[in-house]
């Protein structure tokens, strides 16, 4: 939890200082989630994640170092640049995706999840009695929308009951709008059990509590029991994103959770219980912290995509349309940006020129987009 608090707060420091672009989306405050569920999976299980997913992949194992280089738009990242804050995915670690929009991973997680029951049950490819499980994370925002109940609903199908675990991170706000002013039952958990699974409501502010549900959710669909909805009740502490003032959310409302912080709490039971010294979890601290360091140094230092990336995973055959006769990627060429610009102003009045947008020549990180004018 310590490692996810500490690379956040390290994004929003980066972000400001105009080393990462787009939208930036932090988890503090959450960490219990993430740490009470992924801790407890297997190297063959899946998470699926939302756009607030740089916490989510270091969880599941993939390396800070990538991440942060993601953030950055280099091409030693996780998704060699081309991903950025929101799409981390890796294969090596089955993180499934970060999602931009609400509810699209649902499907994935789905998808995924009915995938290790078919190769459990007719290819017989895993271990016996023991499925690969898939876990879903998403907000209490998109528990309205159609993809979350159609899922749950193919989910519990009675010749499927996927390995799935639903869990809802309900942050008590879907952006700028209150939970309570957006759903006919605030209480999530009680959709689980109108599709026949069993639905759990939990103090995301908590890892043990949470650990303790996610025990026996992972355990009841790895034995092919079928799928469980949980609701993490947690509170994020920054805003929706970093361009967000926070300003909607209530000073009073904002303490009460920030006197709940998981990882002060966790820090205080350790202590009471004397499982550790104060001394050796400033030792964890200050590893942590140079860890963190080290990811900034790496991602900083790290190549921009080349062109030649440009075009990939974009056409399934790209070469009749982004490789030249000489074999070489058409956007190596110099003149590649200049012909696109005649292009342009052979097919667009010259007075909307100005509205074009191309993409910057001095790099393809996500979202760097400049305007030209004349």
């Amino acid at each position: 939890m310590v490692l996810g608090r500490v690379f956040e707060d390290m994004c929003a420091q980066m972000y400001y200082r105009g080393k990462m672009f787009g939208f930036v989306h932090l988890y503090n405050g959450q960490e219990a989630v993430s740490t009470g569920f992924i801790k407890l999976l297997e190297a063959r299980d899946s998470v699926v994640s939302t756009y607030c997913d740089h916490v989510h992949a270091v969880s599941k194992g993939v390396p800070p170092r990538a991440v942060m280089a993601e953030l950055f738009g280099k091409a030693t990242g996780c998704c060699r640049g081309q991903g950025g804050s929101m799409h981390m995915f890796s294969a090596q670690h089955n993180l499934l995706g970060g999602f931009t929009f609400i509810g699209e991973g649902i499907p994935v997680a789905t998808g995924a999840a009915f995938s290790s029951k078919y190769c459990h049950e007719v290819l017989k490819e895993s271990t016996p009695n023991r499925l690969d499980v898939t876990v879903a994370f998403f907000g209490d925002g998109t528990c309205n929308n159609g993809q979350f109940f159609e899922c749950l609903n193919m989910a519990q199908l009675e010749l499927w009951k996927l390995p799935i675990v639903f869990v809802v991170e309900n942050n008590l706000w879907a952006i700028g709008m209150p939970h309570l002013r957006a759903t006919s039952d605030p209480e999530i958990w009680k959709k689980g059990p109108a599709f026949g699974m069993p639905g759990v409501h939990v103090d995301g502010m908590d890892v043990l509590k949470v650990r303790e549900v996610a025990i026996e959710a992972i355990a009841r669909a790895r034995r092919g029991e079928g799928p469980t909805l949980v609701e993490c009740e947690t509170y994020r502490f920054r805003g929706h994103s970093l361009a967000d003032p926070d300003e909607l959310r209530k000073p009073d409302e904002k303490a009460s959770y920030a006197a709940r912080d998981p990882i002060t709490a966790l820090r205080k039971y350790i202590l009471d219980k004397e499982l550790a010294s104060a001394a050796e979890l400033k030792i964890i601290e200050k590893k942590v912290d140079a860890v963190i360091e080290d990811t900034v140094e790496f991602a900083d230092s790290s190549p921009l995509p080349p062109w030649s990336q440009l075009l990939e995973n974009i056409f399934a055959d790209p070469k009749g349309f982004g490789i030249g006769p000489d074999g070489k990627y058409r956007c190596e060429d110099p003149k590649f940006i200049e012909g696109t610009s005649l292009s342009l102003e052979s097919c667009l009045p010259a007075n909307h020129l100005h509205r074009c947008l191309i993409p910057s020549e001095s790099s393809i990180r996500p979202n760097s987009i400049k305007v030209r004018h004349g």
